[in-house]
């Protein structure tokens, strides 16, 4: 239940409309896209201005760094590669937190560090600024679809601030407390993901072993307990033979990497995580990293 000063503070929630939008990959192209539809005023930057091309023929401003990104916004939004790439686009002499205005709200949408989003956080409050950590689940199809799950941390009412923005490109929205825990709440999605896709891995090398039609067993297991996405779309995908991705190998590894070490330093070990994350890892060192997660079946032999 919202307390009565929550409810007072967002009865004077600012309206937003200028947006600065950094990092128009696979994922970020379709959300701005989204923001664009939605009325939004949206400015765009990417270290490779080809990628944002489409959002300029449709009315995106480009911007030739992130400092520019952000300067005069009412928000930006960042969704690049790795928290190397969150750490340059935020901290420095060009960067969002030395050129947003006072007041901005600041939104990392990466699977990232969460120990990075405390420090931004903590660096935005001192400049005037509000910053939420709000990493994404759903993959491309969910962007494109405008029905990414949105996990966001920080400040409460900052969260209902920018919240017509993740209206516009999401469609579950969830609010998981102080800043930092969106990220660990999509740690936690990270590591069900990797006991479920190698799961339906495993299920699907069985199942050739063991002469079955490996069709017919996905539709069979998929109607009951065993039944899940990674199961019906991502395994499935790779067993006809199609490994373009909608979540790269190479980000999946960087997420269980970002998962495990969470993980330690709350003293867990998670030995089905590491497992995993070896496989994958091997998978990217023999040039499977821009492919698919389902490359994970290639782990089992010919697909």
């Amino acid at each position: 239940m919202l307390n009565t000063n929550l409810i007072q503070e967002m009865n004077e929630l600012p309206e937003l409309r200028k947006i600065g939008f950094i990092g128009t990959g696979i994922m970020g192209a379709a959300m701005a896209a989204h923001l664009m539809e939605a009325g939004f005023e949206v400015s765009v930057y990417n270290r490779t201005k080809e990628k944002a091309e489409e959002l300029l023929r449709r009315g995106a401003a480009w911007c030739d760094s992130p400092a520019a990104c952000a300067e005069g916004k009412d928000a930006v939004i960042t969704i690049v590669g790795y928290p190397k790439d969150v750490e340059e686009v935020y901290f420095g002499e060009k960067g969002i937190l030395e050129h947003a205005r006072k007041g901005a709200y600041l939104i990392d949408m990466t699977t990232s560090s969460p120990e990075l989003a405390v420090r931004i956080h903590e660096a935005a409050a001192e400049r005037g600024l509000h910053a939420l950590d709000a990493p994404v689940t759903g993959g491309d199809t969910g962007a494109k679809a405008g029905t990414l799950t949105i996990l966001c941390g920080g400040e409460e009412k900052d969260f209902y601030a920018v919240r017509p923005l993740f209206e516009a490109m999401g469609k579950t929205i969830a609010y998981t407390g102080k800043a930092g825990n969106g990220q660990h709440t999509k740690m936690c999605n990270q590591i069900a993901i990797a006991g479920a896709l190698s799961g339906a891995c495993e299920a699907i090398a069985y199942a050739k072993a063991a002469g079955l039609d490996t069709e017919k067993m996905l539709e069979t297991i998929a109607t009951g307990a065993a039944g899940s996405f990674q199961l019906s779309n991502v395994a499935k995908k790779g067993m006809e033979g199609d490994f373009a991705p909608g979540f790269m190998m190479k980000h999946f590894v960087k997420d269980m990497n970002l998962a495990d070490e969470a993980a330690k330093e709350n003293g867990l070990r998670l030995e089905i995580l590491e497992h995993v994350r070896d496989i994958c890892s091997g998978l990217e060192a023999e040039g499977k990293g821009q492919e698919g997660t389902q490359s994970l079946l290639k782990h089992y032999g010919e697909v």
